[in-house]
């Protein structure tokens, strides 16, 4: 599998803003992530095109109407083409100039793309007036020139700003920030900058504030407001152990927390980092323009120069109208629609999952993820709450209930699985103290074995214990009910002997059952991956109608389950939230992690779910679907009008039907095109609603 869109490259920017003038290649990808830089890049662009414009309006009124405006005689000391001239060579060379910068540095590298055409569509235009100034005729075209480089510089600022748009949105989280930080150093509580907060700083959180960075909660237990972050509707309840995100709300408790993640390393930061890299990657289907960029350069200029010998050589037209038909076909083959056509669907498309807690690494998976047709998801934590607390202990012989949950937990206080979380919680509420353990393993997939007071401890699936030779035959039927009701099962054994059971229930998410009806209108296939017995796995599969189970599988083995499905035939995506999963959602097609879970999943995927709702799977695919819908939309356009558009400046009507297009229609129509382009992109925006549940 091909896994290079997992490294994305900040190559989305179009041609115009690539080339700004003066500005080096590290002022480019700087401005990727710095707004400020940014907001000066789009400032100048519209800086550009208002006096492009200014300058523009004269020089087309003067062109088209003469002397005579209105009616009204205008006097003028300067010849007629002589002030077109004056007006169009600052449009050309200064507001236009980020493409003959762009275009010199193209060709330097030995490269043809969209600044080359632009350039050669605005120089053909001006070259070719100034020739034309010199002839009996006077005609000449300077409009076309002004207006090529107006609308260009029209279309480049409205992809900025829609850019800028979600870049701006994101930023605000920043805000989220607080200016100051309550620390403790050297034993004294004190403010500083939240700038100034380091890694192991032990930060103190009054009811109202705001937590400034990411972190683990040390001392006390509180409710924090996570929705602007994470999306999550509820505060959550946070106590000794429990991360912290910078951003969040502190409601009501007093906690101390020990800063793990400071600056650009916090979620936020991430977030935000994650967002613009995607927007500023490029989808396999921007990479294909881009190549057909240089042979467009070719096509332009080709046909503009056969134009030019068809008529003036063959048809026996005059220099004047030869001229006429080459620059107009050179103008209109100006493909700057596609340039902007799927950069901007990318933009808008991104920034819409970002909006909705739904983060897209790159173009590559926002375009890839519509192709899926076989999902598979993780159970714990993905379909289920991820929340699993103890139900039912059954004690076998003498031993009491605490005692084996004594035996239990002791040797789970090694571990950190969600099962282990359970019975630990469920020993502190009982009061339950724990005993030290020596020789502790943790058998993948299976369970637990350690010594506890001077006993060999066992704690486990079946298989476990069967493997170890323990007779489990005498809890058979106790077995079998927790399994009916859905129960996940830890038998535990001491010194070889089953000695009791303790059932956990983890609850399936709301919104799971729905998930799962809508992917399968979208007629993709569900396949669900657990670890767990199964009679519980088909049970939870049979109650949300999944497709396919595939249980008691080792950790280590999850990928293998997916390049089956590969195997198959099938696009396949992985969703999961644990460290296990991070193998198998490296080995999909398109990795989705659920936000609520490790960095280890977060880092390997994809695509990250920050509100730890399954739904955003449907949500995300839709996305995915209505942009790549758009991005096709627009490379049809783009492509098509250049295809009909070249024959019609080169004249073909003409002789037939006495229709031609002049250079400066030829511009307003090239720079339509472009306009539809970005308008079709931002109506992407309709999708929304079909965005949440």
């Amino acid at each position: 599998m091909d896994h290079t869109h997992h490294h994305t490259t900040n190559g989305g920017h179009s041609d115009a803003q690539g080339s700004m003038q003066h500005m080096s290649h590290m002022d480019h990808e700087r401005a990727m992530t710095d707004p400020n830089m940014a907001k000066e890049m789009e400032f100048d662009m519209r800086m550009r095109f208002f006096i492009s414009l200014a300058l523009t309006i004269p020089i087309v009124l003067y062109s088209r109407m003469g002397e005579m405006l209105f009616g009204i005689l205008l006097p003028s000391p300067i010849p007629k083409n002589l002030l077109l001239f004056l007006l169009t060579t600052p449009i050309v060379f200064w507001a236009g100039s980020i493409f003959i910068t762009g275009t010199y540095y193209s060709l330097r590298a030995r490269k043809l793309n969209m600044s080359v055409l632009i350039a050669t569509g605005v120089l053909a235009a001006y070259v070719g007036s100034v020739i034309l100034a010199f002839n009996a005729s006077g005609e000449a075209f300077y409009e076309a020139a002004a207006m090529l480089v107006t609308f260009v510089l029209f279309g480049h600022w409205m992809e900025m700003k829609s850019r800028r748009g979600t870049s701006d949105s994101l930023h605000a989280l920043f805000d989220l920030v607080p200016p100051q930080a309550r620390v403790v150093r050297d034993g004294k509580e004190m403010l500083i900058p939240s700038t100034e907060v380091v890694v192991g700083d032990i930060v103190v959180l009054k009811p109202g504030d705001k937590v400034p960075v990411d972190g683990e909660v040390v001392v006390g237990e509180t409710s924090i407001d996570e929705a602007l972050v994470t999306g999550e509707s509820l505060p959550v309840l946070k106590k000794v152990g429990d991360k912290t995100i910078g951003g969040s709300i502190n409601q009501n408790g007093s906690v101390q927390f020990r800063a793990t993640k400071v600056g650009m390393d916090t979620v936020l930061a991430s977030i935000i980092k994650m967002v613009e890299v995607a927007q500023n990657s490029k989808a396999p289907g921007q990479r294909i323009a881009d190549k057909a960029a240089s042979w467009l350069v070719v096509l332009a200029v080709g046909s503009g120069i056969l134009a030019f010998l068809g008529w003036y050589v063959i048809a026996g037209a005059t220099f004047v109208v030869a001229l006429t038909f080459a620059i107009s076909t050179i103008v209109i083959a100006c493909p700057d629609a596609l340039g902007l056509a799927t950069p901007t669907a990318v933009a808008v498309g991104t920034g819409l999952g970002a909006k909705h807690n739904i983060l897209i690494k790159d173009a590559s998976t926002l375009e890839g993820t519509s192709r899926i047709n076989a999902i598979v998801l993780d159970k714990t934590g993905t379909l289920t709450e991820g929340k699993p607390r103890v139900t039912d202990i059954i004690a076998l012989g003498k031993i009491s209930e605490d005692a084996i949950l004594q035996y239990a937990a002791s040797v789970e206080s090694k571990s950190n699985h969600p099962l282990s979380a359970a019975i630990i919680v469920e020993a502190k509420k009982r009061g339950i103290i724990l005993l030290a353990i020596e020789n502790f393993l943790s058998l993948s997939g299976l369970g637990l074995e350690a010594g506890v007071g001077g006993k060999n401890v066992l704690i486990g699936t079946e298989r476990l214990l069967r493997e170890r030779g323990v007779d489990i035959e005498g809890v058979k039927v106790e077995i079998e009910k927790l399994l009916a009701t859905g129960k996940t099962l830890s038998i535990i054994a001491v010194d070889g002997k089953t000695v009791g059971l303790i059932g956990i229930f983890d609850a399936v998410r709301e919104s799971s059952r729905k998930t799962i009806t809508e992917l399968k209108k979208l007629g993709i296939e569900t396949a669900m991956i657990t670890g767990d017995n199964k009679k519980i796995a088909e049970a939870v599969g049979m109650e949300l109608g999944i497709d396919r189970v595939f249980a008691e599988v080792m950790p280590e083995d999850k990928a293998s389950f997916v390049k089956k499905l590969q195997d198959e035939g099938k696009f396949v995506a992985m969703v999961g939230d644990g460290v296990n999963d991070a193998p198998a959602l490296a080995q999909s097609n398109i990795g989705i992690a659920i936000g609520a879970g490790t960095d280890v999943a977060i880092e390997t995927a994809n695509i990250v779910l920050m509100k730890s709702d399954p739904y955003d799977i449907v949500a995300a695919i839709r996305l995915s679907k209505a942009t790549v819908r758009k991005m096709k939309q627009n490379l049809f356009w783009a492509a098509i009008y250049n295809v009909l558009a070249i024959p019609v400046a080169a004249g073909i009507f003409y002789t037939p039907f006495g229709w031609s297009l002049r250079p400066e229609i030829a511009a307003l129509l090239m720079s339509a095109s472009s306009i539809i382009v970005a308008t079709n992109a931002v109506l992407l925006k309709r999708v929304e609603s079909k965005l949440k549940i």
